[in-house]
Formats: C-alpha cells, structure tokens, sequence
C-alpha cells in the first residue's frame, strides 16, 4: 500500500544569503518550523547561486549540509509511516 508521505510531511525550509558585501555566502535552514533554526554553514559564491538558481532540490541541499538532520528526518518519516500502516492493518 503506497501512503502519501506529504500528508504528514516534516516542515522543511532552507535558504542562503551574503553579507552586506556579497563576498561571504551562507546556508541556512529550518526543521519543523523551529523559530531559530539550524547553525548557518559558509558556503561558496558560486554554491549559493546554483541553489538560487534552482531552489527545487532543497532536500538535496539538506542531505549535503544538515545530513544529521536529515537523519532524524527521514527517520520520523519512516516510523509515521509504519505507524500509518500498522493501524490500517487493524
């Protein structure tokens, strides 16, 4: 039985932004609609333009900057999935 994940989906978001001189970029993101979010990491220029100029792989940005996130994330996925089907199965 295929069970949509994005009905119980994690909140994700993640952006990236410079300094006030545009020489130093960072990433940034968030889980779970946390207000303070997770330690912005340095990336380079040209890093931050291409996630700029394709924002629809955020999950792919999570992976390679927040993998222990990631982690916990895919985890709790997975656990309200089995719990999904688990009481489908009643």
């Amino acid at each position: 039985m295929e069970i949509d994940v994005q009905s119980f989906d994690i909140p994700r978001m993640v952006s990236v932004y410079p300094d006030r001189s545009g020489i130093r970029w960072w990433i940034k993101a968030w889980f779970n609609n946390n207000e303070r979010g997770e330690a912005a990491i340095e990336i380079e220029r040209q890093v931050a333009i291409r996630f700029i100029n394709d924002n629809s792989e955020k999950d792919e940005w999570l992976e390679e900057y927040y993998p222990k996130q990631m982690e916990v994330y895919h985890s709790a996925i997975e656990q309200t999935r089995e719990q999904i089907l688990n009481q489908l199965n009643l």
